[in-house]
């Protein structure tokens, strides 16, 4: 991502990294349905840690699409959930625009982050100095945004943690 920041800026580096992240989370979903079995019995043998994975199944469109989105932007841990997300019933489409709304914050950073290491290094190159200006606006814009990401992922993992306590309250 840093590197799709550097060459070709937030438009062309997102919509690149973009069809990146629809195939690699694309395939590990398709794989789960082979192993759909496994995949359950693991999911049985560990209930609590699977509980969440099995949140974003249920529902309806929107349900899952809020879960896929709230697990993306959250700061656990979601690759397991590439190959689970078939064994727990999500279906394809709001999983994958749950991934993309849910990964646009990290997907934004590591591009911006690509294009702050470029300017440093076209400073470098070219052997002339970033104005204060530049520094203080490129220094201050990374820290925000690294701020926010922080932020939304504290807020996110609050709400999905919320969102797994109404779904497993007893009715």
């Amino acid at each position: 991502m840093w590197m799709a920041g550097m060459a070709y800026g937030y438009v062309k580096g997102m919509l690149l990294v973009m069809a990146g992240v629809s195939v690699g989370v694309s395939l590990p979903y398709f794989v789960g349905s082979v192993f759909h079995a496994r995949i359950q019995r693991l999911l049985e043998k560990y209930p609590k840690e699977a509980s969440i994975l099995r949140l974003a199944g249920e529902g309806n469109w929107f349900h899952q699409f809020r879960t896929v989105t709230l697990i993306r932007i959250s700061p656990l841990p979601y690759i397991m959930f590439n190959y689970a997300a078939w064994a727990t019933n999500v279906r394809y489409t709001p999983y994958l625009m749950g991934t993309w709304v849910g990964m646009l914050p990290e997907v934004f950073i590591a591009l911006y982050s690509g294009i702050l290491i470029r300017s440093f290094a076209e400073a470098t190159q070219d052997k002339r100095t970033l104005t204060p200006k530049q520094i203080i606006l490129n220094v201050s814009g990374f820290c925000a945004s690294v701020g926010a990401t922080i932020f939304i992922g504290i807020r996110t993992k609050k709400r999905l943690d919320r969102l797994h306590e109404e779904e497993s309250a007893p009715e």
